[in-house]
């Protein structure tokens, strides 16, 4: 029989390996629980008489009972809660160890044995086998396996099925059927007894749905995607919000459990478990409770209650509110079965039913003390009171916590352990204990960490508390599942606590060390199942798990022992950080990986969450170890393993701080342990700081790019245009850390490429963004996984699986919700006084109450109501701060970024860094940009790299190696060594000069040998594998000077192409137009919009790359030329820069370089000076003092030449040349005692100076002459004076102040002054006048200096102003007028410093750049009318002043603008004239230089600038037909209209000089063009004509048409902006059209209507304004524009069209904006109505333009000068004003009027 058993068993486990699926059905058949322990507790007593014989197969195993270990029945099956892990189990063992594994407990009393013997025989003890060395049995009861298979061998030979509860009941003699349970819970008590109750019902029935299976949903658990609504068999909707609403309705439970209807009703834990009213009506309705009846649960449940049953029953309590309390009770009632009862008058006795009662029982327990609620729990109605002070605050929270529940008061037991006991009792009186729990680790009175069994007391004193459960279980006639806790203190000794009647979360300790299924055992109590025949209780006690024998309970037979250790930890949404503060949210992910000892249930998943009325426990970890250190080993181990990702902060890695402390390793802890930890703010592991700012950083830059992208397509999509700058390429991020700021930027240099800047240092990151919302990193030579959760105060930031809050900057006065709940009640009252540190409210999150606590003291102002739901985040209350000044802001970081090892380039190989390079400046294309200075150093690094890797020969070389590489193998041998052999041949070349690419013989190589291949197919395989060296060939066609350019024009390609579509209109149309273009798919739209938004960075590259390939050599090519001349087009101003920079390359290509033009002179000079170098040869230098082209940027340089006769002739040159417009009367050389040249000169103003003018006029105009002396060089007195000047050129400027005196001696002794000057000055001024004008200097110094101390000229200018100050004296001796420096400049034009005499040798900032012999080409007299200011400007060419009307004095100046001015030479020396090319390229380019300089200088003023205006001046002299000008300026014009307009360039001014055919004569031509109103260009020409009778030159029109300047002097001033004007600068301002502008411009569109001008008629349009008369009626008149006194204009006008050649009348009414801001009133609508009367009546159309702001509403003018005050605070008028108010004399004086009410007060001893 033995040996038969045996071989089953090997034969078993042979078959049993290679199917493990069958096994598997097997080990399902079983509940799959925890192994037994290796130790036994072997019986006393013998094992009670069996009721029936046994089969004989039970007496042959007894006789054998020695040798052989049958089985522990206490040592079963795998552990419990299989069923609900997540994840799997590995199963690693091999047979042999199972084998050995299941000897390892030595033979023991069988349970078969025992039940067969008679009883008396004593035990056997035999010493228990040891293992086999190496093994560690584990939980997964592999070990127990053997034993295990020969379990189930008898399973299977239950000789019985059941297939349902009904014959289970019949079979177990039960008496109550349930089929269908209603689970009044959610979460996870919910997915826990499902799971649990399944797996039973799967042993038992085959099916585990046989018990059904009715869930309650409310809204919010649906929303939060709860796990157990998809776990149940059915569901029912219930309410949502807070559970009094849903689980803890006891009516509503009831109501559906008789609506589905259900069998039986499964309370869990929390909600309604613990209310009496639940079983009691469900008993009343049929239905059945799965826990204790009412009255038991009233009277162990109740913590009053049950207190006085245990003192009743002599169990020791501690000290409270209702010690000495008993029932009346006796042994006899306990053997007559009679529970016991409290009555009502003992139970109140032991309660508190207010403050001042329990205070005065709190006198007799001493402090500190704990206010409990009868009906609490789970940390819920409790609080610990250390003080009196407290009591009434804490008796309150406890009251709101547990609503209509009795309050009692407790001594608080200090140091003390919390151990408790499972009871399970069944409805025929048994009750048996289920070992015990350590609950000792709770924060706020909840249990965080729980163990089972109990190791801290002796085994006796734990069997004491088990006996005292039992009793007390007993006496109460306890049914189901119960927990007894208690306090155990250090000494051995245990107080009662209190009696849970109900399944606790942490139950699944015990089910693992008792292998008990206790859901599925209150399911069977349930149905009346007794104790003794519940498979689980009878394997527990070593018995037959299918047999019906009692069992004696109190004394058995096999005294049941705990299996292992379990450690349990619970998983809450609390940050530890913040006081364990509950949130709510949802889940991203939550992974659990399960193992053989540690498994895990949740009641989320990912994609769920957990809303705000759930309870903050979603998940419980157990973990199962031999003994303690094996079951905390394996836990942390779990946890660390354990990722949770969502809303909500967790405790998990606050539990693996926990399980880590020695204190806890060493079982050295008590109730208040964890509380002291958390006081001491013992906190979780953190990650790196640097690596949290710069995790941080990163999260939150990726999310703000992120938003602002889907944002900005969404809107797209919709239709909507938002600006280009939302779209972010570099956000600020600041982040707090345990008060430091860090404040960062972080910017994109591509899709995966981070840079992050904080305090001038910055760092690349790679970043990749996950799937999940997550970032991979890789920072420092290590990858990071990380990701954000935002909330309204923080960012939470993980970093693997440690977390870091960095909070955001928070205002003190605002006070918050910090999570979602519920507002109970203020402390404080609204506008009361609260001091720092205080609490000020209290709400109810997720079923606490927490308080709220201010962190400065102020007045509390109240936003909420009580009672109100709060979002999290919500303002509550304000608070008015009593010392604002203490708020401490954060402090900066002052550090930077820790320097990081770079990441890893993709080779150092030329192609390979090119195409790193070229990926870089492609996204700088993209709009991928860092913020300044770090862009221009990268960009210019790039472009630097760009160029020099393309210029370098051995790239198409690398590259084609690298495609050989590829491709070898996959071409024909031959071709491959005909190639390889050409590149040989390169590569010996390399450096040659003459040295090409040699793509055309590869190109032969591939052509000859497919030429060779005869099909088709062949051929095209033979050109597929060689494609890639044929685009090689191609990309070198022409050289790697082709392949650069192609490069670079690729790179502007994608410029023209992103900004070509933001040219036509403004951007919103543009992006409207873009939008058309690519429907329906937005991206390309974004990408575009998201390249434009970067443009002013983009324009640095394209012109560096410009610069880098047209610097080199001006000679272009065509497809450059092409590519520079589509720049050129660009009219925006953001192009300007771009656009210019083509431009000038451009002209560029046109000129000679300076080089040649250097060459030129020099050969001039030495040509003009004989072989032996001392006489000159003057005809070659008149060649360059007349020529008309300018050569002062090359000429300077030659005062410095070796020769010296070079040097002077330079100078001769110069002035001759600068004075060519003066009378020289005589020049002559000499030298300083240094050999320094000096060129001494005498001179008379020119013919066509404003200063030379006829003498008439000068007379008949004194305004001209006091203008002139303020703003020219040579103005101010007679006209005809003689001057004298001297030039002189020294390498530097303290030359100069050490020849200074030798310098000036040439003026110390004047010429004689001639007769005729004498007579002419007689003859015009009066005697007196002579000596002033005597008086006056006239002379002028030039000093040219070759180099300078400074770049900048405001360096310059002090140290000239300050030298010329200290010689004033002697200057003014010497009559020098003005003393000019002139700096040379490499390859430029000269700077210009001048000083005069009449502002005490100040410079003369007009004339700064500009050579003042040349000054009157600028026309400066022409702006007298105006004060001016010079502008200084970048480009030197570019003169530009702020002009400020000159107005009568005390008035206020309103009329500002702008003068541009520039004069243009020519630089060509061969040919005399400039092309008309020229001239438009070069105007084009001047008018785009004056408009950028006017951009710089129209955003930085103060002052609103309008009517600005621009002139140029063209020197050299042009062959072409002045009609052709207008066409072209107008085309220019209107490219560039918008800007100009944008600008407020009303007027310009063009001077040229032209012949008509290169033989003619030259004549001055004038251009204006003027656009007053906006819409329309006037342009005309002129040309200047010398007046015969007084010799003045004036404007003739050229041409047909006669323009409005016809006649006048060419120095007639600018005039000043006048009312219309002014009144339409207005009006433009407001972005509508004037008035009176309405008119022209419809004349102007019936032009167009009518297309040529000898079609439309002269009258085209005819008006007359209707104005009203004295008695109101309609009059038509004729008045001057601007000249109504009414907001609202009329016109009656005839229109002729072409469909009406004969005219149509309209009526046109118009509001006048500028009239009182464009409001209207009573005359403004009588204009209207009469008007619109007058269309009626004559029945023609109404047009009406409106442009109005709306009602008129004001203070009567009369009363604003009148009004008084009256403040709040006099000395604080921000405190605001009581009333306005009129003194009783003003008030007389202006009543009669009737524009004011007023009422009459005495205040302040004054009448008002």
């Amino acid at each position: 029989m033995l040996l038969a058993a045996l071989l089953l068993a090997g034969v078993w486990a042979k078959m049993s390996n290679p199917q493990p699926r069958e096994e598997e059905k097997l080990e399902q058949s079983l509940a799959e629980q925890p192994a037994a322990p290796t130790t036994a507790k072997l019986p006393v007593q013998p094992s009670p008489p069996a009721p029936s014989p046994l089969p004989q197969a039970g007496k042959a195993a007894a006789g054998e009972q020695e040798q052989i270990a049958v089985y522990n029945p206490a040592a079963l099956r795998r552990p419990a809660l299989a069923k609900f892990v997540l994840g799997s189990f590995e199963d690693s063992s091999s047979d042999d160890e199972l084998v050995a594994a299941a000897f390892r407990l030595g033979s023991r009393r069988s349970s078969l044995a025992g039940a067969g013997g008679t009883g008396a025989e004593p035990p056997a003890v035999t010493a228990p086998l040891e293992p086999a060395t190496g093994m560690r049995p584990s939980m997964s009861g592999l070990h127990l396996a053997k034993r295990g298979r020969e379990h189930r061998k008898m399973d299977l030979q239950r000789d019985f099925t059941v297939a349902s509860p009904a014959e289970f009941i019949t079979r177990f003699g039960g008496n109550r059927i349930i089929e269908k349970v209603l689970i009044a819970n959610n979460g996870i008590a919910a997915v826990k007894c499902m799971r649990s109750i399944r797996r039973w019902a799967y042993e038992m029935f085959r099916n585990e749905r046989a018990v059904r299976f009715v869930v309650m949903v409310t809204p919010e658990d649906l929303k939060a995607n709860a796990e157990y609504i998809k776990m149940a068999d059915h569901y029912v909707p219930v309410p949502g919000g807070a559970n009094n609403n849903n689980y803890a309705n006891v009516e509503l439970i009831v109501d559906i459990s008789k609506r589905i209807p259900v069998q039986a009703v499964w309370a869990g834990w929390g909600h309604a478990s613990e209310n009496p009213k639940l079983p009691e009506l469900l008993q009343k309705n049929g239905i059945a409770f799965l826990g204790p009846p009412s009255d038991a649960m009233w009277a162990l449940g109740d913590k009053v209650a049950s207190t006085i049953v245990a003192q009743t029953v002599q169990i020791p309590t501690l000290p409270w509110s209702g010690s000495g309390l008993v029932a009346q009770w006796s042994e006899d009632d306990q053997k007559h079965q009679q529970t016991i009862s409290i009555p009502l008058e003992t139970y109140a006795q032991g309660c508190v039913k207010d403050v001042e009662e329990g205070l005065e029982v709190a006198k007799t327990i001493g402090y500190p003390l704990m206010i409990k609620a009868a009906e609490g729990g789970g940390g819920k109605g409790i609080r610990k009171v250390e003080a009196p002070e407290e009591f009434g605050a804490c008796f309150r929270q406890v009251q709101a916590e547990a609503p209509g529940s009795s309050v009692f008061l407790m001594k608080l037991a200090q140091h003390a352990r919390h151990l408790e006991v499972q009871v399970l009792a069944d409805e025929y009186g048994n009750a048996i204990s289920l070992f015990g729990r350590d609950c000792s680790i709770q924060r706020r009175h909840q249990k965080i960490i729980e163990e089972a069994p109990t190791t801290i007391a002796a085994p006796s004193v734990i069997e004491v508390m088990e006996q005292c459960a039992v009793r007390l279980a007993q006496i109460v006639g306890y049914v189901s599942t119960g927990t007894v806790e208690y306090l155990y203190s250090e000494d051995g000794s245990f107080h009662f606590l209190e009696l849970n009647p109900r399944l606790q979360v942490e139950h699944p300790c015990t089910e693992m060390i008792a292998d008990v299924n206790l859901p599925a055992a209150q399911l069977q109590i349930a149905m009346g199942i007794p104790l003794h025949r519940i498979k689980d209780i009878r394997v527990l006690y070593g018995e037959n798990p299918w047999g019906d024998t009692p069992i004696c309970f109190h004394s058995p037979a096999n005294t049941p022992v705990p299996r292992g250790h379990v450690i349990a930890a619970r998983i809450t949404s609390e940050n530890p950080e913040e006081g364990f503060k509950p949130s709510s949210g949802t889940v991203q992910e939550l992974n659990f990986r399960s193992s053989k000892n540690v498994w895990g249930y949740f009641s989320v998943a990912a994609a769920g969450g957990l809303h705000e009325f759930a309870d903050s426990q979603f998940g419980h970890c157990f973990s199962w170890g031999e003994n303690r250190e094996e079951a905390i080993s394996n836990m942390v181990v779990a946890l660390k393993e354990l990722s949770i990702r969502g809303d909500f902060r967790t405790t998990v890695e606050y539990l693996i701080k926990l399980l880590e402390t020695e204190s806890f390793q060493n079982n050295d802890i008590d109730t208040g342990w964890l509380d002291h930890l958390i006081a001491e703010k013992v906190q979780a592991e953190k990650p790196d700081t640097m690596l949290g700012v710069v995790c941080g950083a990163l999260n939150v830059a990726d999310a703000a790019f992120r938003t602002c992208m889907t944002d900005f397509l969404h809107s797209l999509e919709r239709g909507q245009v938002l600006p280009a700058a939302s779209l972010l390429n570099i956000v600020d991020v600041e982040l707090i850390y345990e008060g430091v700021k860090y404040i960062l930027q972080v910017a994109r240099q591509s899709l995966t490429t981070y840079v992050i800047i904080m305090n001038c240092t910055h760092i690349e990151i790679d970043v990749h963004r996950l799937n999940d919302g997550g970032l991979l990193l890789s920072y420092n030579g290590n990858s990071y996984t990380t990701y954000m959760k935002e909330e309204i105060d923080r960012y939470r930031i993980t970093v693997g699986n440690k977390t870091c809050d960095f909070e955001k900057e928070k205002d003190p006065t605002v006070l918050r919700s910090p999570s979602a709940g519920k507002l109970l009640q203020y402390t404080v009252d609204d506008g009361g006084h609260i001091a720092e540190g205080n609490v000020f409210a209290e709400i109810e999150v997720m079923k606490i109450i927490m308080t709220l606590t201010v962190e400065e003291a102020g007045r509390l102002h109240y936003v909420k109501r009580p009672g109100a739901l709060l979002e999290a985040g919500c303002v509550i209350a304000r608070l008015e701060l009593d010392d604002p000044t203490k708020v401490k802001p954060a402090q900066p970081f002052t550090g930077g970024l820790p320097a990081q090892q770079t990441l890893p380039i993709t080779g150092e190989k030329q192609h390979q860094v090119l195409r790193n390079v070229l990926d870089n400046l492609t996204n700088v294309m993209n709009g991928y940009c860092l913020p300044e200075p770090y862009f221009s150093t990268k960009v210019k690094e790039w472009v630097v790299q760009l160029m020099k890797t393309l210029r370098d020969p051995s790239l198409p070389l690398l590259e084609l190696q690298e495609i050989m590489t590829s491709i070898s193998g996959r071409i024909p041998l031959s071709v491959e060594k005909s190639i390889r052999k050409v590149m040989a041949q390169y590569a010996s070349n390399i450096t040659s000069v003459l040295c090409c690419f040699p793509s055309q013989q590869i190109a032969n190589v591939l052509d000859t040998h497919a030429a060779t291949l005869q099909r088709k197919t062949e051929r095209e395989i033979f050109f597929m594998n060689t494609q890639s060296v044929v685009q090689l060939v191609q990309r070198y066609r022409s050289g790697i000077r082709g392949y650069m350019k192609a490069v670079v024009l690729d790179l502007l390609r994608r410029y023209l192409q992103v900004e070509t579509q933001f040219q036509h209109a403004h951007y919103d149309k543009c992006v409207i137009s873009l939008r058309e273009q690519c429907k329906p798919d937005m991206t390309p739209v974004l990408e575009s919009i998201f390249s434009h938004a970067q443009v002013a960075k983009k324009n640095l590259l394209v012109t560096m790359l410009i610069d880098q390939l047209c610097g080199r050599d001006p000679m272009l090519t065509d497809e450059l030329t092409a590519i520079l001349h589509e720049l050129t087009q660009l009219s925006k101003t953001e192009h300007s820069k771009v656009a210019l920079r083509a431009r000038q390359v451009l002209i560029a290509s046109h000129l000679p370089s300076y080089e040649l033009r250097h060459n030129q002179v020099e050969s001039i000079f030495l040509s003009a000076i004989d072989i032996y170098g001392h006489e000159y040869c003057p005809e070659n230098l008149k060649k360059l003092i007349l020529s008309e082209t300018t050569i002062f940027d090359v000429l300077p340089i030659f005062f410095y030449h070796t020769n010296q006769v070079v040097r002077m002739a330079a100078l001769e040159v110069y002035v001759r040349r600068g004075y060519i417009a003066y009378e020289l009367n005589s020049l002559q050389h000499r030298q300083l005692s240094d050999g320094t040249c000096v060129v001494e000169f005498q001179f008379m103003l020119p013919s066509s100076h404003p200063n030379r003018m006829s003498v008439p006029i000068s007379i008949s105009n004194p305004d001209l002459a006091r203008h002139s002396t303020e703003l020219f060089m040579d103005s101010g007195f007679s006209p005809l004076s003689q001057r004298m000047g001297a030039m002189v050129a020294f390498d530097r400027f303290e030359d100069f102040t050490r020849n200074f005196d030798e310098v000036i001696s040439c003026f110390t002794n004047p010429p004689l002054e001639s007769v005729l000057f004498s007579e002419a000055r007689a003859t015009i001024y009066e005697e007196e006048d002579t000596k002033n004008i005597r008086e006056e200097p006239i002379h002028i110094l030039n000093i040219a200096l070759r180099w300078a101390d400074h770049m900048e000229d405001e360096k310059l200018v002090p140290i000239f102003r300050a030298f010329a100050q200290s010689k004033k004296d002697v200057l003014v001796d010497c009559g020098l007028r003005r003393i000019t420096f002139l700096i040379a400049q490499q390859r430029e034009f000269p700077k210009f410093f001048t000083f005069r005499a009449r502002d005490e040798f100040a410079e003369d900032r007009i004339y700064r750049h500009l050579e003042p012999a040349l000054a009157f080409q600028l026309e400066l007299s022409r702006m007298r009318n105006f004060d001016l200011t010079a502008i200084p400007c970048a480009n030197h060419k570019m003169h530009l002043y702020l002009g400020a009307a000159k107005v009568q004095a005390g008035a206020e100046t309103t009329d500002y603008r702008f003068f541009i001015r520039a004069i243009v030479r020519h630089s060509d020396l061969i040919t005399k004239e400039a092309s008309f090319e020229y001239l438009q390229n070069e105007g084009e380019r001047l008018l785009l230089e004056a408009m950028d300089e006017l951009e710089v200088a129209f955003n930085n003023t103060t002052v609103r600038t309008d009517c600005n205006h621009i002139f140029l001046n063209f020197v050299p002299t042009v062959v072409m037909d002045p009609s052709k000008i207008e066409e072209s300026v107008r085309s220019m014009v209107m490219r560039y209209g918008s800007r100009l307009w944008k600008l407020r360039v009303l007027q310009a001014e063009v001077k040229i000089n032209i012949r008509l055919t290169p033989t003619t004569t030259a004549i001055p031509i004038r251009l204006f063009l003027t656009t007053e109103s906006g819409y329309y260009l006037d342009i005309s020409l002129y040309k200047e004509v010398r007046d015969p009778g007084t010799g003045s030159i004036m404007f003739q029109s050229y041409g047909d048409k006669q323009g409005p300047q016809h006649g006048m002097l060419i120095n007639t001033p600018y005039v000043t902006k006048d009312l219309l004007q002014a009144k339409r600068f207005q009006a433009q301002s407001l972005g509508t059209t004037y008035v009176y502008d309405f008119p022209e411009m419809i004349r102007q569109a019936l032009f167009k209507l009518w297309g040529s001008s000898e079609l439309y008629p002269k009258d085209v349009l005819t008006y007359t304004e209707l104005v009203l008369d004295s008695q109101g009626h309609l009059v038509q008149m004729n008045r001057v524009p601007g000249g109504n006194e009414v907001g609202m204009v009329a016109f009656k006008m005839k229109l002729k069209t072409p469909e009406y050649p004969k005219g149509r009348d309209i009526v046109l009414i118009c509001n006048d904006i500028t009239h009182k801001i464009g409001s209207f009133g009573p005359e403004e609508d009588l204009v209207f109505l009469r008007a619109s009367e007058l269309a009626r009546a004559e029945g023609i159309p109404r047009i009406y333009i409106a442009a109005n702001s709306g009602a008129r509403i004001g203070f009567a003018d009369e009363i604003k000068h009148m009004f008084q005050v009256a403040w709040v605070d006099p000395e604080d008028p921000y405190k605001g004003f009581k009333y306005l108010y009129l003194t009783p004399q003003d008030y007389t004086r202006i009543s009669a009027m009737n524009s004011v009410h007023c009422e009459h007060v005495e205040e302040g001893g004054e009448s008002r």
